[in-house]
């Protein structure tokens, strides 16, 4: 069986349990398989990036050929039809052709505060941060940064360009961030989501905050996904 979810975002949990780690957020018009149900909790199968995880009953319906959407959604929020629909979101009505770059994209979300989990501008993580943005170009990213490091072709640091995205890894060698790079006049940026999303410095150590004149993150690969 699969199922959508009609609601500006919902939470997918590591749990069945509304106390339970929010893991992920489902977008208006995201679909999915059920994998197992239970009565008051569904868990889950995405059908664009295959994460799993665990959501309310209460908040998706059956999926079938008339609510089925195609269209994405390019601005960060569109009120239409008594419905919030955040950027990325699918939609069975026609929006305007997305004519933002990525980067121009990528800065609409500028300030919006960092969360676990959040897919919108109301709140996002790094990850999902890059999904949504390549998604609107039609580019399909996995949801962790870790998953995301499988994709594109490996760049060294001075090959770097506006719309590669650059991972970050821990001491122990383990991929937990990413951004998305710009370059202007020679010098390498980030856009990222930390704290909230915000453009930094990046050089070969990683993520320099100016502010604090401190490192946050050490430099472990960067990837092109667009050719």
């Amino acid at each position: 069986m699969k199922g959508i979810n009609l609601l500006p975002a919902i939470p997918m949990r590591k749990e069945p349990s509304d106390r339970s780690e929010m893991v992920n957020q489902l977008l208006y018009g995201e679909t999915f398989d059920i994998l197992e149900k239970q009565e008051k909790w569904s868990k889950i199968k995405l059908s664009h990036d295959k994460y799993e995880g665990w959501i309310d009953n209460k908040q998706w319906e059956i999926a079938n050929r008339k609510n089925i959407k195609q269209n994405v959604i390019s601005s960060l929020f569109l009120k239409k039809k008594n419905s919030i629909y955040p950027l990325g979101s699918f939609v069975d009505f026609n929006v305007s052709e997305n004519k933002k770059t990525l980067l121009q994209t990528a800065k609409l979300f500028l300030n919006t505060p960092y969360l676990w989990g959040g897919r919108t501008c109301l709140g996002i993580d790094c990850s999902g941060f890059t999904q949504v943005v390549f998604r609107t170009a039609g580019i399909k990213l996995m949801r962790d940064a870790y998953q995301q490091a499988t994709q594109g072709k490996k760049i060294k640091l001075a090959d770097a360009a506006t719309n590669d995205l650059a991972f970050f890894s821990n001491n122990e060698g383990r991929i937990i961030h990413v951004g998305i790079i710009l370059k202007e006049k020679n010098k390498l940026k980030i856009i990222h989501a930390s704290g909230k999303v915000r453009i930094d410095q990046l050089d070969e150590r990683g993520i320099y905050f100016e502010d604090t004149q401190t490192y946050s993150h050490a430099l472990h690969s960067i990837k092109r996904i667009v050719k």
